[in-house]
């Protein structure tokens, strides 16, 4: 194991050692194939998605630019860590600079909360369509949803500034392999060279509470938006209201589930690895499958999706034809 013994990283501009997953070679050449795969189809299902509604008229509405917001937010905060980790899966170094650590933990970490801030605004959205829909044209305007989409990019950046600043303030002189794959909190203070009980205890509050203020509130109101729902008569936009709802509950399941274990019960990732497949799944397969969730339940996105494939489809084949 790689040491610097007396050095503050900080100073030097020193690495660290991403372990990420130790295993043999020919089970690191699989891990990359499958991570790679997994990650070309996020960039694929979710770009799409954004194409989509920026090229249909039909789908300029806020609920859809929200969507396509979130959409390149998951773009983003895939790429803020995937790249990295396929690279160290077939590196034999693993190295990451310092500076280059704190801005994967920014960047992972800032739009992991955005995250949460744009599933509360989108369930802001549904609960003002499907609860008060005689005033939902009044209330979200076009003005509004750009601010409300500048709040939650804002938001998220702003939200993990302070940690940001008191992780740079920690001196980082003894060991410098992390144990994870990306630039985690935990791993990473705990090659700290001083006491950072404070600053763990911060971190923990500021990270929980962008839990517990976006969670309770989405639930909420979810639990108006059914019970309103549940009073429709079958045939009379029942199934539409609920197929919308059920497909933003589903992403809001796959995401605070695992956020949760991870940070409000941290106890149930004690177990060797378990701590690096949670991270795993809110990292990369809860941006997998929100394409799918979003585009086998909407009609008109779908709709707005075949109309893309047909024109590429098009241009493909006059390029053959030429």
């Amino acid at each position: 194991m790689r040491t610097l013994e007396t050095t503050n990283m900080s100073e030097s501009g020193s690495e660290f050692i991403l372990l990420g997953f130790p295993c043999r070679r020919d089970i690191q050449v699989l891990l990359f194939v499958i991570f790679s795969l997994i990650y070309l189809l996020t960039l694929m299902g979710n770009t799409s998605i954004t194409c989509a509604v920026w090229s249909s008229r039909k789908l300029h509405t806020p609920m859809y630019i929200l969507l396509a917001n979130f959409s390149f937010l998951e773009i983003c905060y895939v790429s803020s860590d995937v790249p990295k980790m396929l690279a160290n899966i077939i590196s034999q170094t693993k190295s990451i600079s310092y500076a280059r650590c704190l801005l994967q933990f920014y960047f992972f970490f800032s739009m992991c909360a955005a995250e949460g801030l744009f599933l509360s605004v989108m369930s802001f959205d549904r609960f003002l369509a499907i609860c008060r829909p005689l005033h939902y044209s009044t209330i979200m305007t076009y003005p509004l949803c750009a601010w409300l989409v500048v709040f939650c990019w804002a938001g998220g950046f702003l939200w993990l500034l302070t940690p940001l600043t008191l992780i740079s303030q920690v001196p980082f002189c003894g060991p410098n392999t992390i144990d994870h794959f990306l630039c985690d909190l935990a791993p990473l203070l705990a090659l700290s060279c001083a006491s950072v009980s404070g600053i763990t205890l911060i971190c923990g509050i500021i990270s929980s509470l962008i839990i517990f203020l976006t969670f309770p509130y989405i639930l909420g109101t979810y639990i108006c938006v059914l019970s309103v729902v549940l009073e429709i008569p079958p045939g009379s936009g029942r199934h539409k209201a609920f197929s919308t709802c059920a497909s933003h509950l589903a992403v809001v399941r796959l995401f605070y589930g695992s956020v949760m274990v991870m940070y409000v019960s941290p106890g149930s990732v004690d177990y060797p690895g378990m701590h690096k497949f949670v991270t795993l799944f809110y990292a990369l397969a809860t941006p997998f499958f929100n394409p799918p969730i979003y585009n086998f339940r909407n009609k008109d996105m779908k709709e707005a999706l075949k109309k893309i494939m047909n024109v590429l489809f098009w241009e493909m084949s006059k390029g053959f034809k030429s």
